[in-house]
C-alpha cells in the first residue's frame, strides 16, 4: 500500500505549513498545478522536495476555481474542461522538466474528482484530456464498487487506473465520499488513523450507516490541508514500516 498526499497547495501569502515535513513520509505527491491552488514557486518547491525524497510526482488539476479551492462544481463544455486540465498538466510538467524530472500520473482534485466519479460525461472529458496529453499518464481515482467499470472505461482511452482509498474522509454506503458540506465528512485524527489501519490491514472501511465496505485500493490518501495531516501521516507510515508494507 503506497501513501499519497495532496501537496503544493500554497499560493502567494497563503502557505501550507506541513508540506516539507510530510514529503519524506509519503510515496506519491499530488501537486496542485494552478487550478485550485499552487503558483509557480510552490510547484517548484514541491518538485524539488519530491526529488530529494524519491517521491513520485503527480499532477493534481481541478476546475479553475481558486476562490473555492476547487471544491465547487462547475458547468464546463468538454473543450473547455480538456483545455484547462491540459494547461495545468503542462505547467507542472514543464516545471518538472526544468528540474530534469517528469510527472508520473494525474489525480483530479476536489469537485472535479467527485463529479467524474458519478458523471460519465465528466469522466470521459477528463480521460480525453489525459489521454491526449503529449505523454499518456495513469489516472488516480477513488476505489469503489465500480472499479472494473471505471477501469474498462479508462482502457478505451488507453489509460491505466491507480485506485486510492481515503484515510481522513467519511464514506457513504455507496462507496463514495460524504460531501464536505455534511457534518463529520472530514474525520478526526483518531478516527482517520483507525480507518487507515482497517483499510491497510483488511481492505475494508466502515460507512456512515454502519455497514462495512470492501475497498480494493493501491494507495492511501491523506489530505495535506487537514490540520492533523502531519501527525496522521507519521502514524500511518510507522504502521506501514512495522507491517513491512511500505
Amino acid at each position: 500500500m503506497k501513501l499519497n498526499a495532496d501537496l503544493g497547495e500554497s499560493f502567494g501569502a497563503w502557505v501550507m505549513q506541513h508540506d516539507a515535513s510530510i514529503m519524506p513520509l509519503i510515496d506519491m505527491a499530488n501537486i496542485a498545478c494552478g487550478g485550485h491552488a499552487g503558483d509557480a514557486l510552490s510547484m517548484q518547491k514541491a518538485i524539488t522536495s519530491a526529488l530529494a525524497n524519491n517521491v513520485q510526482i503527480g499532477a493534481h488539476p481541478s476546475y479553475p476555481d481558486m476562490q473555492g479551492f476547487g471544491r465547487r462544481s462547475m458547468q464546463m463544455s468538454e473543450v473547455d474542461l480538456v483545455a484547462t486540465i491540459q494547461g495545468q498538466l503542462a505547467t507542472l510538467d514543464g516545471l518538472a522538466r526544468c528540474q530534469k524530472t517528469h510527472i508520473s500520473y494525474v489525480k483530479p482534485h476536489g469537485a472535479l474528482y467527485n463529479d467524474l466519479m458519478t458523471d460519465k460525461a465528466c469522466r470521459q472529458s477528463v480521460f480525453k484530456a489525459i489521454s491526449s496529453f503529449h505523454t499518456v499518464l495513469p489516472v488516480m481515482l477513488q476505489a469503489s464498487p465500480n472499479n472494473e467499470k471505471i477501469r474498462d472505461e479508462a482502457k478505451e482511452f488507453g489509460l491505466s487506473v491507480i485506485f486510492e482509498a481515503f484515510a481522513d474522509r467519511l464514506y457513504q454506503k455507496n462507496g463514495l465520499l460524504t460531501p464536505r458540506s455534511k457534518a463529520g465528512a472530514v474525520l478526526t485524527e483518531a478516527k482517520a488513523f483507525a480507518q487507515a489501519l482497517t483499510l491497510i490491514d483488511s481492505g475494508q472501511v466502515l460507512a456512515d450507516d454502519g455497514s462495512t465496505l470492501s475497498v480494493q485500493a493501491d494507495t492511501l490518501c491523506v489530505h495535506g490541508d487537514n490540520q492533523d495531516a502531519l501527525e496522521l501521516v507519521t502514524k500511518i507510515r510507522l504502521h506501514l514500516l512495522c507491517q513491512g508494507k511500505k
